[in-house]
């Protein structure tokens, strides 16, 4: 992905050729579109509302009160699974270009094409990035994980491990090309006690799957009434959620969790893709995970999985137990009072306080304070 578009190099007066994988014979038939300016044509769905990395710059640049947001990536993978680099590598390279907090997210065991961990290779893993933070010599490094999330809303990990964490994201893996409404699935994943984020909730890859499809207003006022953050996967080939269901997003009032996907250190920088996307959206900066301080993200991760739990013992949810068999019925959903509370209106201002959620209100009801590195 170009840094910048090919407009503003040439107007510049730089050469094309300064453009990654862009030679002589390239240069002059992009030189020559750009000066005949002929219509675009109109994306297939496999390739439509994606943005590019240079556009999400502009944007990012023109709204520098985001800029904070770039201090966190909260998903990212090591050559413990299908990642390139090591721990190190990937925090060193975080820290390069600012990060003070990463999240390593990598696969469970699941899936098995990904090389996932089993439990013992999580722990070992963890003690690993304790050994990392000891140092103090580059970002925060959270033990995380990408959970697989099964079709019914079980995960693959014991939830004794998972409570280990400091973030657990699940994510769907299978059955990503059905074209029925999977309202229900999403329900079921969100009401998963073992996670705090739902990722690349479409399931979308650029020219390769549309992804799946639901009612999204309802999916994202259950993210509000549940807690989970929905996530936007900023990896280029990804933008999972898109800026059209983000909007919707952004008004039902549900967190959002912005990660890179990154599984080599040079794509670290495609954090902006995410950015620009809330921004374009109107998502409020008080509903980013990514803002938050260390001890503000931990306190809201125990207070998701302390109201998940307490609904379970009040029988409003399919679970049983943390990563319950898929098996488990789904029971109906009790209505809460304490969660009957107004969502924010669209807004993308950065001192506006969050709405209080009844259920999670220890973190809500307080006025919102600045923002602490962490």
């Amino acid at each position: 992905m170009w840094p910048e578009e090919a407009t503003a190099v040439l107007e510049s007066g730089r050469s094309l050729t300064e453009l990654r994988s862009v030679g002589p014979f390239t240069a002059h038939f992009i030189a020559e579109w750009l000066r005949v300016s002929p219509d675009p044509p109109t994306p297939p769905p496999l390739r439509d509302v994606f943005i590019t990395y240079a556009y999400a710059r502009t944007v990012v640049d023109a709204h520098p009160e985001w800029r904070a947001v770039a201090r966190a990536d909260h998903q990212m993978h090591t050559d413990a699974t299908d990642g390139s680099s090591t721990i190190e590598e990937m925090a060193e390279a975080a820290a390069s270009i600012g990060r003070e907090r990463i999240a390593i997210t990598d696969h469970s065991k699941t899936l098995r094409i990904t090389n996932g961990m089993d439990e013992a290779r999580l722990v070992a893993q963890g003690e690993h990035i304790a050994a990392v933070n000891a140092r103090g010599t580059g970002p925060l490094v959270l033990r995380s994980i990408e959970m697989d999330v099964t079709p019914d809303g079980a995960g693959d990990m014991d939830p004794s491990v998972l409570a280990g964490l400091n973030l657990v994201l699940g994510a769907f893996h299978s059955k990503l090309r059905l074209r029925d409404d999977q309202t229900d699935r999403y329900f079921r994943g969100l009401e998963n006690p073992d996670i705090q984020v739902l990722a690349h909730p479409r399931g979308r890859i650029y020219n390769f799957r549309a992804g799946l499809n639901c009612d999204w207003e309802r999916v994202a006022r259950h993210a509000f009434e549940t807690g989970t953050a929905l996530e936007i996967d900023a990896y280029p080939d990804r933008q999972d959620l898109d800026v059209e269901r983000l909007r919707i997003v952004a008004a039902e009032g549900a967190w959002i969790s912005i990660g890179t996907d990154a599984h080599t250190p040079a794509e670290l920088v495609f954090l902006e893709i995410g950015i620009a996307a809330a921004i374009l959206a109107g998502v409020s900066r008080d509903r980013i995970l990514n803002l938050l301080s260390a001890p503000e993200l931990a306190e809201r991760v125990g207070l998701i999985r302390a109201t998940k739990k307490r609904e379970i013992r009040g029988g409003g949810s399919i679970w049983q137990g943390a990563s319950a068999s898929a098996s488990t019925q789904r029971q109906a959903r009790p209505a809460d009072p304490a969660l009957s509370v107004a969502r924010p209106e669209v807004d993308s201002a950065p001192d506006r306080p969050a709405p209080a959620e009844a259920s999670l209100k220890t973190s809500e009801s307080k006025p919102r304070t600045r923002r602490r590195k962490g």
